[in-house]
């Protein structure tokens, strides 16, 4: 009988290291496929929440928040190919990338998160990895709202349904308050995964390390 197992993960689609992480919890998960049934839900988090609407160019945004120079940016993308490489997924940083703000997508995220809980769809999963695609693959602006109603609709949104949500004032102040208690529960850092709303571990872990936290805590929960 395989263990039923929630896993809350707190991430930023702009965040390279939440989706290398969640692709080595995926490799992991197919590992244990025969003992583990997972529930994954995708809780908020902004990296950058004064981030102005016209986004920054990616080299300036990181010199000014974390000091990097040119050529530690340059390493430090080319490690995070490679990292997402290993897990399936595609990275093209370019030269002229820049950091956008993530609240529209937040707020169509939690909406589709909403709906998945009333008919058990997983159209939550399909937009975040689409949300992914689009900003780190493909190049768009997932600030830009045409671009985030496209990949709606691309993942099954109803487009004129997740054009209202945008500006939805209650689903806005959703996120908010969920980013808040996610912040006063001492989460400032992503990606960070929640096993069964208890046991945390935080960063973009290869696939034998989840392995080895999955495994620990199934034995937590006998």
């Amino acid at each position: 009988m395989k263990t039923k197992m929630r896993i809350d993960i707190v991430s930023d689609v702009v965040c390279p290291w939440c989706i290398v992480g969640f692709g080595g919890l995926r490799q992991a998960l197919a590992e244990k496929q025969d003992d583990i049934e997972a529930e994954i839900h995708w809780l908020p988090f902004e990296l950058n929440p004064q981030m102005p609407e016209e986004g920054q160019h990616l080299g300036e945004h990181m010199r000014e928040k974390y000091g990097s120079s040119a050529e530690e940016s340059r390493i430090n993308r080319q490690r995070i190919t490679e990292r997402g490489a290993e897990v399936g997924f595609t990275f093209n940083f370019t030269e002229d990338q820049r950091m956008q703000n993530t609240l529209k997508a937040h707020v169509l995220l939690h909406w589709a998160g909403k709906n998945d809980a009333l008919d058990g769809s997983q159209t939550q999963m399909a937009l975040k990895l689409a949300l992914f695609d689009a900003y780190f693959t493909d190049g768009k602006n997932i600030n830009d709202k045409e671009t985030l109603l496209a990949v709606g609709e691309q993942v099954g949104l109803d487009r004129e349904k997740a054009q209202e949500i945008l500006a939805d004032q209650q689903m806005i102040a959703e996120v908010q308050s969920l980013e808040k208690q996610l912040h006063g529960a001492g989460i400032e850092a992503v990606p960070t995964f929640i096993f069964n709303q208890k046991y945390v571990a935080s960063g973009g872990h290869p696939a034998e390390s989840f392995v080895q936290i999955l495994d620990q805590v199934m034995t937590n929960a006998e």
